[in-house]
């Protein structure tokens, strides 16, 4: 493992600007569209047991039928299908449960209690129930983070050769941001491609946007001049034998929203690259 006087010797050229992008919140598994699609149909899946129990229940307990799929939605959808099924719980109790039947009008005091009672209920599970999907899910992903950078320690403690060290960094990069990664150097003057993770695509426009961070000795941003065409985020590392490595992290691919200060894990993966047999 690099020491601080290894650590010293990479040098990020220029560190990441500010940026006003929100960390992620949580990891999107399903595409949008179909996360609400699942959402609503928790909700005719609870209408349709709530005809079942509305004979035999009244309307305050039946609206308890409707505050399951909220709690499912909001724990294994997120924030945004949670919100839109208490939504469309609260409508679908109206719409179904309350007299007049099949409007969404209310003319009885206990059902509109009901459904006020549902609305502040499932407002509230849903605000717990996402919260708590959040931080289950930032404390696996910081933790699989600090894994991949174990596994990166322990290839550079074992002294493997220097290409299985830059695969072991670019996996690293391609873990910590759930993103397809790859890494560059330059070797007689040329860049050259050193691995790829992640499903990494890397065409000649990407090439050329590494090149560039390289040559301006700064970090490029991907979609913005002047690499308007490459999604990748690239760096350029510099070690002490004076051999130069550029970093790249295609974030549009990711699962999770861009990270604001994704240099700080861009640091540690180049100081490990700097260590002296590299």
């Amino acid at each position: 493992m690099p020491n601080a006087a290894n650590e010293s010797r990479v040098s990020i050229l220029t560190p990441l600007s500010s940026t006003s992008d929100l960390p992620a919140a949580s990891a999107r598994r399903l595409p949008a569209l179909a996360q609400y699609g699942v959402a609503l149909l928790l909700v005719a899946v609870a209408t349709f047991f709530a005809f079942i129990a509305d004979r035999v229940v009244t309307a305050p307990t039946l609206t308890l039928i409707f505050v399951i799929p909220v709690v499912v939605a909001a724990t294994s959808l997120g924030w945004g299908p949670s919100v839109v099924t208490v939504v469309a719980s609260v409508l679908a109790f109206d719409f179904f449960f309350t007299q007049p039947y099949f409007t969404l009008q209310m003319t009885e005091p206990s059902e509109i209690g009901a459904a006020l009672l549902l609305l502040a209920t499932s407002a509230i599970v849903s605000t717990v129930a996402a919260e708590s999907r959040r931080r289950a899910l930032d404390a696996r992903r910081a933790a699989d983070q600090a894994q991949a950078l174990q596994a990166l320690a322990h290839t550079i403690i074992e002294d493997r050769p220097q290409k299985e060290v830059v695969e072991a960094a670019a996996t690293a990069l391609s873990r910590i941001f759930a993103a397809p990664a790859v890494i560059f150097s330059e070797t007689d003057g040329r860049l050259r491609q050193e691995a790829t993770t992640g499903g990494a695509v890397v065409s000649e426009v990407e090439a050329k946007a590494a090149e560039n961070a390289l040559n301006a000795h700064m970090h490029l941003r991907g979609e913005t001049y002047p690499n308007d065409d490459s999604t990748f985020d690239f760096w350029p590392v510099a070690n002490g034998a004076g051999r130069r490595y550029v970093l790249g992290v295609d974030f549009e691919s990711s699962p999770f929203e861009r990270p604001p200060d994704p240099e700080r894990f861009i640091e540690i993966v180049g100081a490990y690259l700097a260590s002296p047999n590299q």
